[in-house]
């Protein structure tokens, strides 16, 4: 029994409806599923929900709750952090929950938002004409939104804190053993701990063989174990296959960090469960 809290349909860049999910979820033995599709930007983007169908996205997640039997179902969206453009904080009253995600850092000259984890050749170019190939001016500004998010918009999951890396391949842009980046995870971890925000372990990056580690790498992870920041498992499944796919390879790394509940929405609420690699114990479904 798995729980999975970041799950996207296509209502935004997901290839399956919330039926075809849920229906998968239930062969999956899942019992606890959120659906957390890309909210609207304020701009044009392939990969987000269109404004006019939110309404509909929420309706049609409360309906399914309503009928299944096997399984807890929510509402929630990932929701970028866009200083004075758009925020997590915005869809907080029309959902069960939030992703806060950075997938954008900073403007083109014309005003466009560099997004930094889109095709390689769109990185390079936000990469050399905002930050003029300065990768660690990347980096820490990236941190440094993420922390202002936490701050301004309290999300109740930061999602895959340190995706900047999937551009680090081989540590080709940056070495993430180098004090100056560590100690500016520490910090964004800091501001985290004192805002009470849950952090995502996501298995996405490695099962699309885009990263070598789940994000957060493994060396974060043992601080969110030190600070006691509390962790949820997620797959940020675009497809329902992978909806619990590296669960038992991230839950044995999560215990081996010395990290033994993970924080699930039990009941219509966050609260932390005992698991191993074979899944969540002692689950029961509310009605």
């Amino acid at each position: 029994m798995w729980s999975n809290f970041h799950t996207h349909t296509n209502y935004c860049d997901g290839t399956e409806s919330i039926a075809n999910i849920v229906a998968r979820a239930r062969d999956l033995k899942v019992v606890s599923l959120g659906f957390s599709s890309h909210a609207p930007l304020p701009f044009e983007k392939k990969w987000c929900m269109k404004t006019p169908r939110l309404d509909a996205y929420i309706t049609e997640i409360r309906n399914a709750r309503l009928v299944e039997q096997s399984m807890e179902i929510y509402c929630g969206l990932e929701a970028d952090y866009i200083p004075g453009k758009t925020s997590p904080s915005s869809y907080r009253k029309k959902i069960d929950y939030v992703i806060g995600s950075t997938h954008f850092v900073d403007e083109f000259a014309d005003g466009r938002c560099w997004e930094i984890d889109g095709p390689y050749g769109d990185f390079l170019a936000g990469y050399k004409a905002i930050f003029h190939g300065d990768m660690k001016r990347v980096v820490l500004r990236y941190l440094e939104l993420t922390r202002e998010m936490v701050r301004n918009s309290g999300p109740d999951v930061v999602g895959h804190l340190d995706k900047i890396k999937m551009q680090n391949k081989e540590q080709s842009c940056f070495d993430e053993a180098a004090s100056w980046y560590r100690d500016a995870i520490r910090e964004t971890l800091t501001v985290i701990a004192d805002a009470g925000c849950i952090v995502e372990v996501n298995t996405r990056g490695v099962y699309q063989k885009k990263t070598t580690t789940t994000c957060p790498s493994p060396w974060i992870i043992e601080e969110l174990a030190r600070l006691n920041i509390p962790v949820t498992l997620s797959s940020d499944a675009h497809h329902p296959d992978d909806l619990v796919n590296y669960f038992p390879e991230a839950a044995g790394i999560l215990l081996r960090a010395g990290i033994k509940k993970i924080r699930i929405l039990s009941g219509g609420k966050w609260r932390d469960a005992e698991f191993d690699e074979h899944g969540i114990k002692d689950y029961q479904v509310a009605h």
